[in-house]
């Protein structure tokens, strides 16, 4: 099985919100995802978080800690998705190549329909938030 390694944000503000992005290409387009993207050779993932959000968003953001790093199995590929906590240091966020975006509160998670790897995420989220 083919094996992708990503690095997701989950980018918070100070109003204690989290940005969702939703997307608009793929077999998955429409549904929603923490912004991020495939790690590239030589990469670390802090390196990709900092490159990917700059070239999906126009902006640059603070990479935190790790939050956690998630291993799904979708019907044609494997997922490692190395989450997190980000802050933005500058920059609009500017969609780029996603349909939407939304800053979402604690309560306000569940009110989109998330990628299947982002979903136990989204419940440690909460914790986190709450």
């Amino acid at each position: 099985m083919k094996h992708i390694e990503v690095a997701a944000a989950i980018i918070h503000n100070n109003e204690g919100q989290i940005f969702a992005t939703q997307r608009g290409y793929g077999d998955f387009k429409d549904f929603w995802e923490f912004p991020g993207g495939k790690m590239e050779p030589g990469e670390t993932p802090e390196e990709t978080l900092r490159r990917e959000i700059w070239e999906e968003l126009e902006t640059q953001v603070a990479v935190e800690r790790l939050v956690t790093t998630v291993e799904w199995d979708y019907p044609s590929f494997h997922l490692t998705m190395h989450c997190f906590w980000c802050h933005v240091e500058s920059g609009s966020l500017t969609l780029k190549e996603h349909e939407a975006a939304q800053w979402l509160g604690a309560d306000e998670l569940d009110s989109v329909n998330w990628l299947p790897a982002d979903k136990g995420l989204v419940e440690k989220i909460k914790r986190i938030l709450e």
